[in-house]
């Protein structure tokens, strides 16, 4: 039941969520950057891409409040590919609307793309041969599971001028079985289409992921513990989480108050019923652990303590004072997902409060936990569990992440504290040079079999890269980088570290004499 030595090697490598990249059309694609950033990696002996989930965002942009946990966001596929493929021409494309180069137009670019991706869907039903029909139809049924009830969803979503499903009609919104066969005939064409759009982004990930894997580079997911409510997995799925007769939660998902926030953090997400979710054996919970694997390689598994424990908050709350700990699945759970899995290549988020239940439930299951250096020079000296001297080598190590500030805007702000300042050069035993190197060497140099970067910390950008403000409605995800950068000398020295520090990849007959 644990993760074993050849899952993961002593490596490295970077986190780059896909939007982040260049490209023409307003936001990162699984195009010709794409294939370029992998190319990057492999030269500077990275074998790691790590990527935030991949689903179709909504208000706010977040992946992690996506619309679908299976669907793939239709922003992502490239629309330079469909020209190749003959789905769009070279005039469909040519006039962009204008688009900051160092920052996502959400509003700009999902309308742009909803407009060429029809023109897309409509250029396949005029041109598409015999064996591409038959290859998007024999997709479309093995995926049947979870792409009809995302299409139909989506479509109803565009109906009704993108509210919530609990306000929809109510017949369509729980589900009727009368009034969702009306629906899938009446929104055929729209049901189609975004099944047509599924098709093109899985095929596009997939050919990536291959080239990935054939450079050596292993992709590492995220799979949030929570989905959100207006998601076609709740949609479709209502026994499964606890849902008032119209739909609305009663009790949702949330931190209890600490020392960052008084009034904790209220989070919104439905909980799930998981006595009902075991009574089929965490059917959809496998299913979507098995589709998040065909997508990556190995999974960090998001808010891992609320399978132990997690915080309970009535949806009549305004804030997450009056909630309480409720028990997770624990290890019933994961022994249900190990009989179909029989290795788990599962990263651990650990952070936050953890419980000598939750070290038990991680470490039973042998499963890599995180750290992350930015909150090790802080507080309680020597003894802090994130500083290089207490890892033990099942974690990977973090300059920071998706959720911290860039390492360079987090040391020049008043995050890193007087007593940060003063503790990080005397831990290092020299003055803070450069201080996004100073923690990768740190993280290159300890035991963590694994190390993964923030690019934004590799070229030592400031504040105005983060990615995410955790508690900000808006103004999050929408960093970028543009081509230039992948010349910079950063790729040179990031090759250095990783040689110095015994991550560089090693050859087929490397590994036999090592066996």
């Amino acid at each position: 039941m644990t993760a074993g030595k050849t899952l993961f090697p002593r490596s490295s490598g970077v986190l780059l969520h896909p939007t982040s990249l260049p490209g023409r059309y307003g936001v990162g694609d699984l195009g010709e950057w794409a294939y370029t950033f992998v190319d990057w990696l492999e030269s500077a002996g990275q074998t790691i891409w790590q990527v935030l989930p991949l689903g179709p965002t909504s208000y706010g942009d977040s992946p992690y409040q996506s619309l679908s946990t299976f669907a793939g966001n239709p922003l992502l596929i490239s629309l330079d590919k469909l020209v190749g493929e003959g789905w769009l021409t070279a005039d469909d494309v040519a006039r962009v609307p204008n688009s900051p180069p160092y920052l996502v137009d959400f509003g700009t670019v999902i309308n742009y793309h909803n407009t060429i991706l029809t023109k897309a869907y409509e250029q396949f039903g005029k041109t598409a041969s015999a064996a591409q029909r038959s290859e998007f139809v024999a997709w479309c049924a093995k995926e049947a599971y979870w792409l009809d009830n995302w299409a139909l969803f989506i479509a109803l979503k565009n109906l009704y001028g993108g509210k919530p499903w609990v306000e929809w009609p109510e017949g369509e919104a729980l589900s009727e079985p009368s009034a969702i066969e009306e629906a899938r005939i009446k929104n055929a064409r729209g049901v189609d289409e975004h099944k047509f759009r599924q098709w093109l982004f899985f095929k596009q990930w997939h050919e990536l992921k291959a080239y990935a894997n054939e450079k050596g580079i292993r992709l590492v997911g995220d799979v949030p513990i929570f989905v959100a409510h207006d998601s076609s997995d709740v949609w479709a799925n209502r026994d499964e989480y606890y849902l008032d007769a119209l739909g609305n939660p009663t009790v949702i998902a949330g931190v209890p108050p600490d020392y960052f926030s008084p009034t904790g953090q209220r989070w919104g997400n439905p909980l799930y019923r998981w006595d009902k979710m075991a009574e089929n054996d965490y059917r959809w919970w496998i299913s979507r652990i098995k589709a998040t694997l065909k997508m990556v390689d190995i999974v960090r598994v998001d808010h891992f303590r609320g399978f132990e424990a997690y915080w309970e908050v009535p949806a009549s709350e305004q804030t997450a004072i009056k909630g309480q700990w409720v028990p997770g699945p624990k290890f019933d759970f994961f022994n249900a997902v190990v009989e179909q899995i029989s290795e788990l290549p599962i990263i651990a988020e650990d952070l936050g409060l953890i419980t000598p239940g939750v070290i038990e439930l991680r470490d039973g299951l042998g499963l890599p936990g995180m750290k992350i250096l930015q909150f090790a020079f802080g507080g309680s000296g020597g003894e802090n569990n994130f500083l290089p001297h207490n890892f033990t080598p099942n974690c990977v190590v973090y300059t920071g992440t998706h959720d911290n500030n860039t390492t360079v805007g987090w040391w020049n702000s008043g995050e890193a504290t007087e007593d940060i300042r003063n503790f990080l050069p005397e831990y290092m035993g020299r003055k803070v040079d450069e201080v996004q190197w100073d923690l990768i060497r740190l993280a290159m140099a300890s035991v963590a079999h694994t190390a993964v970067f923030p690019l934004q910390d590799v070229f030592g950008f400031g504040a105005d890269t983060r990615m995410n403000t955790p508690g900000r409605e808006s103004g999050n995800w929408g960093w970028r980088f543009t081509g230039e950068w992948l010349n910079h000398p950063a790729r040179e020295r990031l090759a250095y570290l990783t040689r110095l520090y015994g991550r560089w990849p090693k050859t087929e007959e490397e590994e036999a004499e090592q066996a």
